[in-house]
């Protein structure tokens, strides 16, 4: 069974589930802001549930392909077409395979990503 790790918190899922699912399950939130009430309810429309996936171990990411309405979501302004090359995902299309680290990042749309 996967395993999301999200703000610290380790999060148990079957295979296959939407992390936007798993996180909301777990009291957790995608979201940033009023976006937790404004937002696409899964559609992959509104962008607001961006995240930066990674892995604990360095494995292979175990997540869905990106879907042809996330990346054209995510090549849309306040998104780039870099997003996606920044490791940002629409938590509402992404199927969960494997464990994840999973970082919400600053700005409404979550399209703050710092560069360190």
């Amino acid at each position: 069974m996967p395993t999301v790790d999200f703000e610290g918190n380790r999060i148990e899922c079957p295979e296959g589930s939407v992390l936007r699912d798993v996180l909301l399950a777990a009291g957790e939130t995608p979201h940033n802001g009023r976006a937790d009430v404004l937002n696409c309810r899964e559609h992959g429309s509104c962008g607001t549930c961006a995240v930066e996936l990674g892995t604990l171990a360095g494995d292979e990411l175990a997540v869905s392909s990106p879907t042809k309405r996330e990346r054209a979501r995510l090549s849309f302004p306040p998104h780039s077409a870099e997003s996606l090359d920044a490791g940002l995902r629409l938590a509402c299309q992404t199927q969960v395979y494997g464990d994840l680290l999973v970082t919400k990042h600053g700005g409404f749309w979550g399209q703050h990503v710092v560069d360190e």
